[in-house]
């Protein structure tokens, strides 16, 4: 029986069950095929995948396995390469490639939010350091974003954002977390902003800002619904972007990639109202 799963730590509220479902049910699959969730952390990482069968149809990696499964990839793409992380493995004839779809869900997400309000962005800051605002970093960049900048607690190391940015090729400006009015003044000046921060990590800093003007934004956190950061820019008029709307598009790229089959966009989206 074929099947895929999500693996990652904490995985169990993982909403990526339903997505594929939902693809999977639209493209009429098998309905005894299986999408599961799977906790693994990165102690177990290595067990985990050398233990795949050729029912497998791939797997989708979250935190805090999206850097550490490159050390278990045959190849990776060009995207997952140059971004340093991947969150899509698909094993076929004892090749197991890594894909990234975030930096396809981050982009689509923040099309739809900037061509709905009539925005042409230029200038980004991207909030946070990880594997996803790499991913970020990449997304802007396919939107045509030259000038961005970046607030995190800290830059260096061999898995650092900056790393990202040079394979990149981009040229990022550092803005020091700990700095609240440098923060503040890098909000002002972007006309998109993408926090990429875990949930609960700035809801004090949006207590203190009150974002305004013609400008697009997006959290990656789709849980809670609603984040503190969310409802300082959507009362400032921001135009949106949902971490919800990120799941499905970096969903709908890893059913293409494991199915070979085009999912259905609308189907998919309805399958998370009950999360809207």
């Amino acid at each position: 029986m074929r099947w895929a799963a999500v693996i990652g730590s904490p995985i169990a509220h993982s909403l990526s069950p339903i997505l594929h479902r939902a693809a999977w049910d639209g493209l009429g699959l098998p309905a005894e095929w299986r999408y599961e969730r799977i906790e693994t952390g990165l102690d177990g990482l290595g067990a985990r995948l050398s233990s795949l069968d050729d029912d497998c149809l791939g797997l989708s990696v979250t935190m805090p396995c999206k850097r550490a499964v490159l050390d278990y990839c045959d190849a990776v793409d060009p995207v997952g390469a140059a971004v340093g992380a991947v969150n899509t493995l698909v094993p076929s004839a004892g090749i197991l490639t890594g894909f990234n779809t975030d930096v396809h869900g981050i982009a689509e997400a923040l099309r739809e939010a900037v061509g709905a309000a009539g925005i042409t962005p230029h200038r980004a800051l991207v909030l946070g350091s990880g594997a996803t605002a790499a991913s970020a970093l990449a997304a802007l960049g396919t939107l045509g974003v030259a000038d961005l900048s970046v607030a995190a607690r800290r830059f260096g190391g061999p898995a650092s954002i900056l790393a990202a940015a040079s394979r990149l090729g981009v040229a990022v400006e550092q803005v020091m977390w700990g700095d609240g009015d440098a923060v503040r003044r890098a909000i002002d000046a972007a006309d998109v902003v993408v926090s990429t921060l875990p949930a609960g990590v700035a809801d004090d800093f949006a207590r203190t800002i009150a974002p305004t003007g013609r400008r697009a934004f997006l959290d990656v956190v789709y849980a809670p619904r609603r984040t503190p950061l969310l409802e300082s820019f959507k009362n400032g008029g921001a135009a949106i972007a949902h971490g919800l709307d990120m799941l499905v598009h970096q969903a709908a790229l890893q059913v293409r990639l494991m199915t070979g089959s085009d999912p259905d966009l609308d189907r998919m989206k309805a399958a998370l109202e009950p999360w809207r």
